[in-house]
């Protein structure tokens, strides 16, 4: 509420919009469960001060609620610097402007989770960001090849021993299959492989969001930013219990038989994308799938 009443204010003194520097923050609870509707003061990666105090009520915030804790920081540059974030993240903010829309998961979660969000969030620093807005990517790293690789690679976190997920073990380590990625042409038109894979992704994204907001439930209004997504409210108290318990972390533990289908349906194009037998057991998947990062990983020797 804060927020947008900040956001309705008139102009500021520099004839810019209190919407330049205050944006909808994301993180890993908001994709497993409900969205928190938290926003964050972000002066980007190096407004100086004379051009931020020109934004006089986010400033204003900033003096009395953030400078008292970072004056005094060890840390020059936090100290110095106060209105901006410690670490700004110059790469991920590159690839958000490329796109509208970027691949999450979160870093610690029960079950690993995949989700599209819009590039007008701040993805919160629990959060991995994937900089690709393709459904066959999508796709791929919602297969069980993918999960099952992540699990086995993955650390574990806290009381629940829930899979932490790591770009360097669990990412950067898994075998893409590159038999459809080939074949892209110069057009950049995606192989029939590829096109299944997007196809199973997109459906499953379409099914997953009808669960989580239907439209008995929930009404859609306009956000106060024009360019930000509408807001998803309960239309009453009792759908606002209802949808609290429509979450995706509540999806996956009930995994019904309608969610379990979509991702047979994705799993089976993602088996032929690799030219595996989709029946493959777990531990099959497993060793093909160290079998192709060895092989790739291998060094090339020339003839």
């Amino acid at each position: 509420d804060e927020a947008r009443t900040i956001l309705m204010m008139p102009t500021n003194p520099n004839g810019q919009s209190n919407s330049d520097v205050i944006r909808r923050l994301i993180n890993g609870m908001d994709l497993t469960r409900r969205s928190r509707d938290m926003w964050v003061i972000d002066y980007g990666l190096d407004t100086s001060m004379e051009d931020a105090c020109l934004y006089e009520k986010p400033f204003s915030i900033v003096e009395e609620r953030v400078k008292p804790k970072r004056i005094n920081d060890r840390n020059k540059k936090i100290a110095e610097k106060y209105w901006l974030f410690e670490r700004s993240r110059p790469e991920l903010r590159k690839s958000l402007l490329k796109h509208k829309r970027v691949l999450v998961t979160p870093v610690v979660a029960k079950h690993r989770i995949f989700c599209w969000l819009d590039t007008k969030f701040l993805p919160d620093v629990k959060i991995y960001t994937f900089d690709s807005d393709q459904d066959w990517f999508f796709g791929i790293l919602h297969s069980k090849y993918h999960e099952l690789w992540s699990l086995k690679t993955a650390s574990r976190h806290g009381v629940g021993n829930d899979p932490t997920y790591n770009s360097k073990s669990c990412f950067e380590t898994f075998p893409f299959p590159i038999s459809f990625l080939e074949n892209i042409d110069s057009s950049n038109a995606l192989s029939p492989k590829a096109l299944a894979i997007a196809d199973a992704a997109m459906r499953l994204n379409e099914l997953r969001e009808n669960w989580l907001n239907p439209p008995e439930l929930v009404k859609r209004i306009p956000e106060v930013i024009p360019t930000y997504p509408d807001r998803i409210i309960a239309i009453d108290d009792k759908a606002e219990r209802e949808l609290k318990k429509r979450t995706l972390t509540n999806l996956y533990n009930e995994k019904p038989t309608w969610l379990n289908n979509a991702h047979k349906v994705l799993d089976q194009a993602v088996a032929d994308a690799y030219g595996w037998d989709v029946k493959l057991s777990d531990e099959e998947i497993l060793q093909h799938l160290l079998e192709l990062n060895k092989e790739r990983a291998a060094p090339q020797t020339s003839m």
